[in-house]
């Protein structure tokens, strides 16, 4: 694949008042010195819903395919991606290693559909630390879950 493709930089996180309840994501699009910000919330979710959705609304919001160095300090997601274990859930039809259901397919499924329009890179931040973009992106998530409270 060539490299002439626009390179996005994308901030994601999620938050829940308790687990589950209301919850709210962030995302945060960077490209040629603009920035693109976005969030929303559900009135009941859970921490992982959220942090999917951040990464599924950052993807959906670009019009054309990019090379997306997505940020997450989801360590599932990031694993999910880059250890293969999504291959693993969809050859297994949807169930874990312990052959239970793997929880949000639905949402895993929107995420496989908007990774596959782009070349996209997976970078582990680590969560509530001195990174200031995604204490930005968990400041966003957790202003949107407020609103639900």
């Amino acid at each position: 694949m060539s490299d002439s493709l626009p390179e996005v930089i994308l901030y994601t996180d999620g938050a829940c008042s308790g687990n589950p309840g209301p919850g709210g994501w962030g995302a945060l699009l960077m490209w040629n010195g603009k920035e693109k910000v976005l969030s929303g919330g559900h009135p009941d979710s859970t921490n992982n819903r959220m942090e999917m959705q951040a990464v599924i609304e950052g993807l959906k919001a670009l019009n054309k395919k990019c090379h997306v160095k997505v940020h997450s300090d989801s360590a599932l997601i990031i694993n999910a991606f880059t250890k293969g274990w999504i291959q693993n859930w969809q050859k297994k039809g949807w169930k874990k290693a312990d052959k239970k259901p793997v929880e949000n397919r639905e949402l895993w499924e929107d995420m496989i559909h908007y990774v596959d329009q782009h070349k996209v890179s997976w970078i582990k931040v680590k969560g509530h630390s001195d990174n200031k973009l995604n204490n930005r992106v968990d400041q966003l998530a957790v202003e949107a879950s407020q609103k639900y409270r």
